[in-house]
């Protein structure tokens, strides 16, 4: 439960998803609930959250609250989250919904769903927001480990940084003196050996995987996972 029990209403009118679903569930019965919710101020700092949040942040109540969400977000997130905060504040909307990378501990990431709910006070004036994350693993299962993650070449590392970053395949290209079609080559093969149905697909799952640096832009696949 939240540690908060005075609450204003949600800026839509719409009930909180009940947190008493079991993660595992989704994977039963196909339904998506939300496990991990948060309660912000106005100034985005954690006021209150539910056990799962603390167990997937992999941090204590006295760690986590009174600090800014993102403190327990990829830097990563930063960029396309204050966006969505400020038109909720400007009241310009009620909720938005965005995947972003979050920190498990402070060496670890995981990819989640997260909705962020403007929460009203007297006079419809902000008060704060309710975050609710849907993270895409599931701690019942053991993480990955650099041994059992499937190893980089150097030239793979270097590839996927590239692609982390936005870079396209033309210049991918140019960058490391390979045609498109090389480019190409390795880049289905890291599809394939990350099961990632596109470049998309293939950075979130590294990201969740550990590969990449926590915390530096641009990002840099950790010496552990590469031949």
């Amino acid at each position: 439960m939240l540690q908060k029990t005075d609450r204003p209403t949600m800026a839509d009118g719409l009930p909180l998803p009940a947190q008493n679903t079991a993660h595992r569930n989704r994977r039963t019965n196909g339904s998506h609930p939300f496990t991990c919710m948060a309660s912000l101020d106005a100034e985005l700092n954690i006021e209150a959250a539910n056990s799962d949040f603390f167990r997937h942040v992999a941090r204590p109540s006295r760690e986590v609250c009174g600090q800014s969400i993102y403190d327990v977000l990829h830097p990563s997130a930063r960029n396309v989250l204050t966006k969505h905060f400020s038109h909720l504040s400007d009241g310009h909307g009620g909720r938005f919904v965005e995947k972003v990378v979050a920190k498990r501990g402070h060496d670890q990431v995981f990819s989640t769903e997260m909705t962020g709910i403007a929460i009203r006070g007297e006079g419809d004036a902000f008060s704060g927001v309710v975050v609710l994350m849907t993270p895409d693993d599931d701690l019942s299962e053991a993480a990955p480990t650099a041994k059992s993650t499937p190893l980089l070449t150097p030239l793979d590392a270097r590839i996927l940084e590239g692609v982390a970053t936005g870079a396209s395949t033309i210049q991918l290209a140019s960058r490391l003196y390979l045609s498109r079609q090389g480019v190409e080559y390795h880049v289905g093969l890291m599809l394939r050996r990350f099961k990632a149905p596109n470049r998309a697909t293939l950075v979130s799952r590294a990201y969740a995987m550990g590969v990449f640096t926590v915390g530096s832009w641009p990002p840099r696949v950790l010496p552990d996972f590469v031949k």
